[in-house]
């Protein structure tokens, strides 16, 4: 061992960040070198994984060339603070390994504006995390410059503008990154953003009633349910849905990342188009909702589907407790969970498309049909009430004749494009209408303050409003429901009051004929 290499007592600091929504926390990694027996440390609330970054950081400075802490006869403490925050996963690796090359004076270099994250392997090379990109969000936030991130998760945290982003590879590398100063931030790739949706609209034929309601709905955010018999293209237009919504605003487009990072369900580098979420109907609670046991409290689906569309096909088969719990994503767009030693409230505002059958064979009224009477009520009970007054939008999808789909059938070309401009230019009208509202971009969004700001009705708009509201029994949140539904739709007439055709046309899709 070299006369430069002997391990020296002293003290450094430098920062790192524990992932999570909507940004990471910061933490400061200090480590202190004092003469004293041998030992070394990890303090400041550690998981397993983190305890466990001892033996990776040892074996990865080892095999880098470098005296290791485990070789040394000195008091080694590595602390993570704040003390209260919990920290989780090998993400504090890199931070971990330099913060003691630094106080052992193996390594020199000015911390200072620069944040680290790294998982290392034992032979010192760099492993990806998850959750970079809320990493480079916290340091910007930060006011911090530089992030050394590893290398395949630097296209991600690159999204973040205003800040350096270092593509590492091995602790050798940032090493020597740090040490040459060397300009070497990764340059994000330009990228052409494009459509990839799975289904386009046009390729589905016939269903004229069911595909307005659909752009409707895509229009001002709002919750659909499509019911029909089996067959009948329910789950084709709803798969056909994100076809139609405009790409994802730069804002959008690092939220909706971040929490695909997180949830490490994060593929490519971005997610530029609004998310497709479609969880089967045995999915439990945990899933659907969030959860986890001990301290990690994880996302589900309908954070996943957050700016985008969940899918919840067979609705009605879904369990009840799962179908309850989406009461209040739906209606206030986020989701709290609370577990015995950990607790988080994720973002949730996404666009419900439930498609079920009218009964548990789906031919209810015809002679095909030989479901008990209090099967088919026990079946219906399932979205009653709570639920089903959270959905604005209830349109049948019917058996279509033969004719309509024969191969010489007339289609019309190009109505995917033509309905995503409509959707685009109405979203458009609506981000500038509530630029200054807050918490809301869609009229979807909107609360009963912001409907007598923003949602200007007519006179004889209004009174059959009231009218229908007897005769329909609407409950008061059916009544708010049904103005923004009717904004919407007279967005996409680009009219600036809601008139007497555009509330009538919202009518008819709160009547549930089912």
């Amino acid at each position: 061992m070299s006369e430069k290499q002997k391990i020296a007592s002293g003290f450094a600091r430098i920062y790192g960040a524990q992932p999570a929504l909507p940004h990471a926390h910061p933490v400061s990694i200090e480590c202190d070198i004092t003469k004293g027996l041998h030992a070394f440390t990890v303090v400041g609330l550690p998981d397993k994984s983190v305890e466990e970054a001892k033996d990776r950081i040892a074996s990865a400075i080892k095999n880098s060339g470098l005296e290791s802490p485990k070789r040394s006869n000195k008091k080694i403490v590595l602390s993570l603070a704040p003390a209260g925050l919990k920290k989780e996963g090998a993400v504090f690796d890199i931070p971990l390994a330099l913060s003691f090359l630094k106080a052992s004076e193996q390594l020199s270099f000015d911390p200072k504006g620069k944040m680290f994250a790294g998982e290392l392997a034992l032979d010192g090379e760099v492993r990806p995390i998850f959750g970079a990109l809320s990493i480079a969000a916290a340091a910007k936030k930060q006011s911090l410059t530089d992030v050394y991130i590893p290398e395949e998760n630097a296209e991600e945290a690159s999204l973040v503008s205003g800040i350096r982003v270092h593509a590492i590879t091995s602790l050798k590398d940032v090493m020597q990154r740090l040490q040459t100063k060397k300009d070497s931030v990764f340059t994000r790739k330009k990228t052409r953003s494009v459509h990839e949706e799975v289904l386009a609209l046009d390729e589905i034929r016939g269903q004229e009633t069911a595909k307005r309601a659909l752009i409707i709905a895509a229009a001002g955010g709002h919750n659909i349910a499509l019911f029909g018999p089996p067959g009948t293209g329910k789950t084709l237009l709803a798969r056909a849905a994100t076809s139609i919504l405009p790409n994802l605003t730069e804002d959008e487009m690092i939220e909706v990342t971040t929490i695909h990072s997180l949830a490490g369900a994060l593929s490519g580098s971005g997610v530029t188009r609004p998310p497709f979420r479609s969880p089967h109907h045995t999915s439990s609670y945990s899933s659907l909702i969030g959860g986890g046991s001990g301290s990690a409290v994880r996302p589900g689906e309908v954070t996943l589907a957050h700016r985008g569309v969940l899918f919840a096909d067979e609705f009605p088969e879904f369990h009840r407790d799962v179908i309850q719990a989406l009461r209040e994503p739906l209606e206030d767009g986020v989701v709290s969970i609370s577990r015995a030693k950990a607790s988080a409230t994720f973002p949730a505002n996404f666009m419900l498309i439930a498609a079920l059958n009218p009964c548990p064979c789906g031919y209810w009224g015809s002679a095909r049909c030989d479901c008990m009477p209090h099967i088919v009520e026990k079946y219906r009970r399932k979205i009653e009430g709570p639920i089903a007054d959270r959905i604005d939008v209830w349109v049948q999808v019917g058996e279509m004749p033969p004719e309509t789909l024969m191969r010489g059938a007339k289609k019309s070309d190009g109505e995917t494009k033509i309905a995503r401009e409509a959707v685009s230019s109405a979203r458009t009208v609506q981000r500038d209408r509530f630029a200054k509202a807050k918490n809301v971009k869609l009229n979807a969004d909107m609360r009963p303050k912001d409907i007598d700001t923003f949602a200007e009705l007519t006179d004889e708009a209004e009174k059959q409003l009231v009218s229908a509201a007897h005769r329909l029994k609407l409950s008061p949140r059916g009544y708010h429901r049904t103005i923004k539904l009717a904004r919407t739709i007279a967005d996409l007439a680009a009219s600036n009051s809601i008139e007497p055709s555009h509330m009538l046309e919202a009518l008819q899709y709160r009547v549930r004929d089912l």
